[in-house]
């Protein structure tokens, strides 16, 4: 699944090649990706509408647009295929929207397993979408507060890694940048997040910030079938310490790298540099 890394490097790829294009037609071939309003209210009313902004909450993209935010969860494995001009044959059997624009360009949206979600909403109401409101704070500075993250670690007994994957603390951490924030914190993913000290709490602020960030910078992570909005692929797994290491030297300890279930998630960690613990 796209992670905030590779959403944000969708995000200014999108940027690059959308602002301020005019919709003039949408064709919808899978109507379960739009979540709202109908399908054909909602090509009727994207009709006209600017690109004015393209944003990004959590893994939510959210297009700025003229009277609208029209907001897109990729989930598994949903991307975004810009042409410059209009292609005369047809679609791929994986592509289930098309945004036609007014200069004959056009953007596609691209989603093998059909998982992702498009939804319309009034103009600066993303905020309320039901994916949206219950999202934690961004993991940047000003707004990720190291005191703030302590006192809602001390409220709960979860374990550390589903307590991170739940989005509700912090946003944009999945399976693999979650794996290489224990790791570089040396953090059982197991550990009880109440049981967690301070200064534990403080690593562990400060390698969420500094894992993704650099993802970010690496344009993410390729796994599978990820690539950005402009047909690049990431490069950060070629940093991964422990995330897809299995049995690899631990880059600080030499300990093979594990890998276990949590939370029904593939988990890689050091044995011996992060010591389950509460």
């Amino acid at each position: 699944m796209p992670e905030l890394p590779e959403v944000e490097t969708v995000r200014k790829g999108l940027s690059r090649l959308v602002l301020n294009k005019v919709i003039e037609s949408v064709d919808v071939f899978w109507p379960r990706i739009i979540e709202r309003p109908e399908v054909e209210e909602f090509k009727m009313l994207l009709v006209g509408q600017k690109i004015e902004r393209v944003d990004r909450r959590g893994k939510f993209l959210i297009f700025k647009l003229t009277n609208f935010d029209l907001i897109s969860h990729l989930r598994m494995e949903g991307k975004y295929e810009f042409t410059p001009t209009q292609k005369e044959e047809s679609p791929s059997k994986h592509v289930h929207v098309i945004f036609h624009f007014s200069d004959q360009s056009q953007l596609a949206y691209n989603d093998v397993r059909k998982f992702g979600r498009m939804a319309l909403v009034p103009k600066n109401q993303s905020h309320d979408y039901k994916g949206i409101r219950l999202l934690g704070v961004e993991p940047v500075a000003p707004d990720f507060q190291v005191e703030v993250f302590y006192q809602q670690l001390t409220k709960s007994s979860m374990a550390i890694k589903p307590l991170l994957l739940g989005q509700k603390v912090v946003v944009g951490l999945g399976n693999i940048y979650v794996d290489e924030a224990l790791w570089q914190a040396k953090i059982h993913p197991e550990t009880r997040a109440n049981s967690l000290t301070y200064e534990e709490a403080q690593h562990l602020h400060e390698a969420i910030i500094e894992v993704l960030a650099k993802a970010v910078e690496a344009g993410g992570t390729t796994i599978r079938s990820y690539v950005g909005a402009l047909g690049e692929v990431g490069t950060f797994q070629v940093a991964l310490n422990a995330y897809g290491q299995t049995n690899e030297p631990c880059p600080r300890c030499l300990t093979p790298i594990e890998k276990i279930k949590v939370a029904q998630r593939g988990t890689h960690f050091c044995p011996k540099c992060q010591i389950r613990k509460g």
